[in-house]
Order: structure tokens, then sequence, then C-alpha cells
């Protein structure tokens, strides 16, 4: 198969540091390619993701262009145009599908969480269209019949060697939002009596008062703050961390971190939100807590779990070659449907990724 994938216009891919969407797309560009397909990423001209890519813009846009819609459509026009040689294209855009049209079947994987806005792109998606959730929980939040298949993410588990969990302290790694528990982690560390280090991306204005207002004066002692990190940082610091802790305070649609942890052997302390059920098997990998004081003892726990049995849930789960395939089948399902096989209007699921 040809496939052609359209990634969006605001980092490149890979990303340098946060963009769990863009890393995503690069550990399925490159596995695509290597099960032997053909693969064209359309991207912006600063990503290095070593599959053919094509481009329109120089590079990427950032966060502060996603509320003009204008070059984002620019971005999609030149992609479509680009891309109608493949068999399928696959849109990583919520935008695309609902302004562009193909001659070829489309799959777009919607990463975000189900709003209103969503909703309404969802309804307006053509036939040729087969959206795909990444958890069953985004998938439970949408209309019935919106989606045609679930696809974990996964990763390449060759670039998340199992760490020692040496390091004492507990690691919060995201970005800095409220909806993330920045704040919260803060407080579930210092009753856990833990350290704890902050690795977090500050963007946009909204991310810029939360952390001057909420974080930053609670920092210091055992506290720290480190800011944005790059990818050796980032995976030196999940593996020598005791847990990543992940106070969640929404259905976040999938927590790529979190089986990032899992891969090098750190447990997940979580809130019991969105997909976090899906991807961390309480007091086996990690443990899931309704309460504050659930996550402290959560914390407390996790260096007497085994960080081997996080690394195999992780390598069975969470692999790139899964996720991959599953993809691969949605693909092929999308060009040989079978005769009165309707993946969109039944609710049917083409592809259930495990867990």
């Amino acid at each position: 198969m040809r496939i052609g994938i359209i990634a969006p216009p605001w980092y490149p891919v890979p990303p340098w540091g946060y963009g769990g969407t863009e890393g995503m797309i690069d550990v399925l560009a490159r596995g695509i390619m290597a099960a032997g397909h053909d693969v064209c990423l359309f991207t912006t001209a600063d990503s290095t993701c070593p599959v053919p890519r094509l481009h329109l813009l120089p590079e990427g846009l950032g966060v502060a262009a996603m509320a003009d819609e204008t070059a984002e459509l620019t971005h999609l026009d030149a992609a479509y145009s680009h891309l109608d040689d493949c068999d399928v294209i696959h849109d990583h855009t919520l935008l695309g599908p609902a302004v562009q049209s193909a001659s070829c079947p489309v799959v777009t994987t919607v990463h975000g969480p189900i709003d209103t806005r969503t909703r309404q792109f969802l309804a307006t998606y053509p036939g040729n269209v087969l959206p795909t959730a990444i958890s069953h929980s985004q998938r439970g939040l949408a209309p019935s019949g919106s989606f045609s298949a679930v696809v974990h993410h996964g990763i390449d588990m060759r670039h998340w060697p199992v760490g020692s969990g040496s390091g004492g302290y507990l690691l919060f790694l995201g970005r800095m939002s409220p909806d993330k528990g920045v704040d919260a982690a803060i407080t579930v560390a210092r009753r856990a009596g833990m350290p704890l280090r902050i690795a977090a991306r500050i963007r946009g204005p909204e991310e810029k008062r939360y952390f001057i207002e909420a974080v930053r004066p609670r920092l210091g002692g055992t506290v720290e703050f480190l800011g944005e990190v790059g990818p050796g940082e980032r995976l030196a610091l999940l593996g020598e961390a005791t847990a990543l802790l992940n106070p969640l305070r929404w259905s976040e649609p999938f927590g790529l971190v979190m089986i990032e942890a899992l891969a090098v052997g750190t447990p997940v302390v979580t809130t019991r939100w969105g997909s976090s059920p899906e991807i961390v098997s309480h007091g086996l990998t990690g443990h899931l807590a309704a309460t504050t004081s659930g996550l402290v003892d959560g914390c407390r726990l996790a260096a007497s779990l085994d960080r081997d049995e996080c690394r195999a849930s992780a390598v069975e789960r969470f692999s790139a070659e899964r996720m991959v395939e599953e993809y691969l089948d949605l693909y092929r399902s999308a060009l040989h449907p079978g005769p009165g096989v309707d993946l969109r209007g039944s609710g049917a699921t083409a592809v259930v990724g495990d867990g």
C-alpha cells in the first residue's frame, strides 16, 4: 500500500520537546515503512522523520497559531493535493476531513478531547472517512457510531530502555496546565514526603498565568522545576524516577507519557480519569486513585512495584509494532470493506486496541 500521512502544522515530526501527537506520527510513519509499505509524510520542513516527506511550511507554526485556521487550511489544501495518488490518507488533524475531499479512503485519528467542536466535525465527515479514537474512554464520550476503531498509541521500545529507578524522586512530565494537576502533584509529593521534579512546557497565556499563580510560589526545597526538557533528559528523568506522578483533572484521551514511563520500568501514580485505567494496572504497574490521599498512598507504595512487570506490560500492550499492525488492518478494511459492511453507520469496531 501507499500511505499518505498528514501531520498538523504546529510542530515538526518528531518534536524536539513536548508533542505527543507528533511523536506518535513519527513512530507510525517509521513503522509503516519498516513493514514494507510506501509512505509519504506531509509535515513542516523542519521535520526530521526519516521517511519520504513533503512540506509547504518552512517550520512548525507553534501553539500561538492554533487559533487561526487560515494557515492550517493552507497546509491541508497542499497536503491533500500532493497525496492524491495514495491508496489511503491518514490525516492527524480534526479539520482536514471536514474541509478537504480525497479520491481514496481517509483514516483520521482524533487526538483531542471530545468537545462540542469535535462532535460537530465528526458529524460532517463524508462516508469515505474513518475516524479513529485513541482510547475507549474517548470513544465513549462521542455519539454512538462516531468512530470506526480504537487504536491505542504505541512507542518504539528500542528507544526506551529500562531505567534504574534509583533517583528517589517523583516526576511530573507534561504541560503546565491546571488540567494536568501540577499544583496537585506538589501537594501529593509534600504529603508523601518525597522529592518532586517538574518537567513541564509553558506556552500561551493560560499556562503562564497558572505557573505564576499556582505553581511558582510553591517551588523550593524538595520541589524542583526543570522547564521543558529534550528527549535525552526526558528519558533519563523517567528512568531514574521512583514513579511518574500524573494527577489528572480531566478525561485525557490518551496519556502517552504514561506508556513511556512503563516502558522504562517506572510505575505510574495517577487519577482515574480518561484513559488512565486502560493504561495502568492498579497494584501491578502503578496506582489509580480518586483522592489526594489515595495518590499519596500510591506514591509511597510505588517503590515496591516490580519494574520488570511495568516494562513487560508496556511491551505487550503498547509497542509500535502492535499500533502499526492495527492501523495497517484499518487501512485494509478501508480499501476492502466487504459487501454490506458499513464501518461508520453500524458503530462496529474495525480494530480495537488491547487493554
